[in-house]
């Protein structure tokens, strides 16, 4: 069985660490990820980007894309894709096509950062 470890923070106290305490923290998460891929039970890993960089499409039929990480308390995270595409327009159209699938989830589209060496997406190079 897998299992998607999500990081809760605030946003605000990660936005206020200079680049330096960025980093350290970074080697000893790295530390973890180096350890869990040599013993073979960690996949793809990502921060996600801000919050205000990203947008929620929700609706009926093509659906209304809005600012924001929005979705109703009684929604729960379920899922998790990661795209590669050249602009946030792009991935909201990629997001509609999942829609079509299953019209009554609610998508937010976020630009992520991987940090796993070697986990490149389909179509481009690790």
């Amino acid at each position: 069985m897998h299992y998607a470890i999500l990081a809760y923070h605030e946003e605000g106290t990660v936005q206020s660490w200079t680049p330096q305490e960025d980093a350290a923290l970074m080697v000893d998460l790295l530390e973890v990820n180096d350890r869990l891929v040599s013993e073979g039970r960690l996949g793809p890993a990502a921060r996600l980007g801000a919050t205000g960089d990203a947008v929620t499409l929700r609706g009926p039929g093509a659906g209304l894309v809005i600012d924001g990480p929005f979705a109703e308390t009684k929604e729960h995270l379920l899922g998790l894709y990661v795209v590669e595409a050249e602009t946030r327009d792009e991935a909201v159209a990629m997001a509609r096509d999942l829609r079509k699938a299953n019209p009554t989830a609610v998508y937010e589209i976020r630009p992520i950062l991987l940090y796993v060496p070697g986990a490149a997406l389909a179509g481009t190079q690790g």
